[in-house]
């Protein structure tokens, strides 16, 4: 580091110094290549300080990592200490991204649609929208791939898995719910892109509720969305606000179900709050260790 002194008004000022990158504690990447499609991801995971509890960390896998696994991370980091107060325990948190270093990727058109949309298949300026329909493959992929990896290499309780996803990634959530309810305990969809292709959507939910006919499951639902979004031409508030009414009819089947309307918040801004949300939801301490 050097200082110059201004002899001008007398004043010293650094005129460079040294600096260096901001960096996560206890985070760590890595890049995955599936074995269908061959496509490449990059995995984001963050560990706790606190040592697992018997029965393995709680972990919530996000979808978009490179938006949010960030604020996610932190929120939890902040409030995991005491949990007796703030109602939340340690978690690990997998944030499944791209390569790149931008908050979103095309990829994500093919890996969070189950079908591909034929009313949606241009931006706003004309241009063609990526290739679409990748969500069966996406979620093999989670399953088969992912989860054994992360179940190796750390000590997860696979009785307290989350799956995070906004947008089209909320549609993921609520396809990866439809079609493998038994993959995660907790599924938290923000501000899903139910008017994607609307007819294929409706037609997985059919089958889901045929399905909750013949078993009982064991599933907690978080639909959330900005208050602002009433506004947006999707009209998806009021398409998610009526299929939690619908869903809201299951809970003698074991689907709790919540859906939440977040205040003054629009499609993107409601993220922090539904991360905090989420994780008060999801990551509650277990009755025995609240008072110790």
């Amino acid at each position: 580091m050097s200082i110059h002194l201004n002899r001008q008004d007398g004043i010293t000022t650094i005129q460079d110094f040294s600096r260096s990158r901001i960096e996560i504690p206890r985070t760590e990447q890595w890049f995955m290549q599936s074995r269908v499609g061959n496509r490449k991801y990059k995995i984001m995971v963050a560990i706790p300080y606190e040592a697992a509890p018997p029965s393995g960390y709680p972990v919530i896998y996000m979808l978009d990592g490179n938006s949010v696994f960030t604020t996610m991370v932190e929120a939890l980091r902040m409030q995991c200490h005491r949990p007796d107060k703030t109602g939340i325990i340690p978690a690990i948190i997998v944030g499944i991204g791209y390569q790149t270093n931008r908050p979103f990727a095309p990829d994500r058109y093919y890996d969070y649609t189950p079908v591909p949309s034929f009313e949606y298949q241009h931006n706003s300026d004309g241009t063609p929208l990526p290739e679409q329909g990748g969500a069966h493959a996406f979620l093999s992929f989670i399953e088969e791939e992912l989860k054994p990896q992360i179940e190796h290499e750390f000590n997860i309780d696979r009785n307290r898995q989350t799956i995070f996803g906004h947008s089209l990634g909320g549609l993921f959530t609520l396809y990866a719910l439809f079609t493998k309810p038994t993959a995660f305990q907790h599924y938290i969809a923000g501000s899903p892109s139910i008017h994607w292709n609307r007819e294929a959507f409706f037609e997985e939910e059919q089958k889901f509720v045929g399905r909750l006919e013949q078993e009982v499951v064991n599933v907690e639902v978080l639909i959330g969305m900005g208050e602002l979004e009433k506004s947006h031409v999707s009209r998806n508030l009021y398409h998610a606000k009526e299929l939690s009414e619908r869903l809201s009819m299951l809970s003698d089947r074991g689907l709790k179900l919540t859906f939440k309307e977040f205040e003054d918040e629009g499609h993107v801004s409601v993220l922090p709050v539904l991360i905090s949300r989420t994780l008060r939801r999801v990551l509650k301490p277990e009755k025995s260790t609240i008072n110790r």
